[in-house]
């Protein structure tokens, strides 16, 4: 599915993405700077993987895990730094939140800095548990 707003489109082809481009922007973030480009391709292969283009060069990321009928659980949302204040993250989770397969699954997601943002779109703090991966 595509979506198109002056020289930008989200994409959710997984076709489209650029795995260094997408390895370098989560480099930047406190959640997945030390992830793998092997382990990246495969949280790709496994989700709702999310573009975002500016005249062709991908500019920004996002995934979905779901299972397609009750829950979706957002990630590692990410604009190129360059690209960041103009209302581009926000056209990613409108496009992301509309998304025909999960629109009318509730949505989840975890952030230590980002609340105000999401807050937009009717996410609020709720209490939950996690357990870290185990070797």
């Amino acid at each position: 599915m595509k979506w198109t707003k002056d020289d930008f489109m989200v994409s959710d082809e997984n076709s489209l993405l650029d795995l260094d481009t997408v390895s370098q922007l989560l480099s930047t973030t406190y959640w997945a700077s030390k992830r793998a480009k092997e382990t990246i391709e495969k949280s790709i292969k496994n989700s709702i993987s999310f573009g975002v283009y500016h005249n062709s060069k991908q500019i920004g990321f996002a995934r979905v895990v779901t299972d397609k009928a009750v829950f979706s659980w957002v990630l590692d949302v990410v604009i190129d730094e360059t690209y960041r204040k103009k209302g581009i993250g926000q056209w990613l989770m409108e496009c992301i939140l509309e998304h025909p397969e999960i629109k009318h699954t509730k949505f989840a997601l975890a952030t230590l800095d980002a609340h105000d943002f999401y807050k937009k779109f009717k996410f609020s703090d709720n209490q939950f548990m996690t357990r870290t991966a185990v070797n």
